[in-house]
């Protein structure tokens, strides 16, 4: 399997674990939605209770429930994603904006998981697959998009394995913050 080839499985995995808990997420704020006392399946304890994350306002930021927007978004990115790994030619211009797309929720993720982490006080198990999935997308975007973005830094960066390193340090500092705020 080539590079490209790998680089696209790994969006279309990262996509797939994003869809599903996205997924799965709706399905327990429409448990919710006919029952807000209703007990769900993602509710481990005290810090991970996805009833607090779900009742809360920020869980529907946009005037809808946000797992909402994310099963949409991770569609395109699955539908884009098997574009590529089935050899499909995938114009510059839509590559470099599904990958401004891609960086958006990311933001919005990480917003997301601080509010859930120090407003709600609560985090919702789906939120973080959500997040891990998001990371393998953004992750593979910028190497398939190193060449059109033309910047020897980057080149330079990705050679070395850095953009690697920043992903899994973006990882471990959300880890880390649950950890120190829940658990320290």
């Amino acid at each position: 399997m080539n590079k490209q080839k790998s680089l696209y499985s790994l969006m279309v995995g990262g996509a797939v674990i994003g869809m599903i808990a996205a997924f799965w997420q709706t399905l327990e704020k429409l448990t919710l939605l006919k029952n807000k006392d209703a007990i769900l399946s993602c509710n481990l304890d005290s810090v991970f209770s996805c009833s607090n994350v779900l009742n809360a306002p920020q869980s529907s930021a946009f005037g809808f429930p946000n797992s909402i927007m994310c099963l949409v978004l991770f569609t395109i990115f699955f539908s884009i994603g098997l574009v590529g790994l089935c050899g499909g030619q995938i114009p510059k211009r839509l590559r470099l904006a599904i990958q401004g797309l891609s960086l958006f929720t990311l933001g919005f993720g990480l917003w997301f998981l601080f509010q859930s982490t120090y407003r709600i006080g609560a985090i919702c198990i789906f939120c973080l697959f959500c997040f891990g999935g998001l990371l393998l997308v953004n992750g593979s975007w910028l190497r398939v998009n190193q060449r059109d973005v033309n910047k020897p830094w980057l080149d330079r960066l990705i050679r070395q394995g850095g953009d690697l390193f920043i992903w899994l340090l973006i990882a471990v500092m959300v880890a880390a913050s649950i950890i120190f705020k829940f658990y320290a």
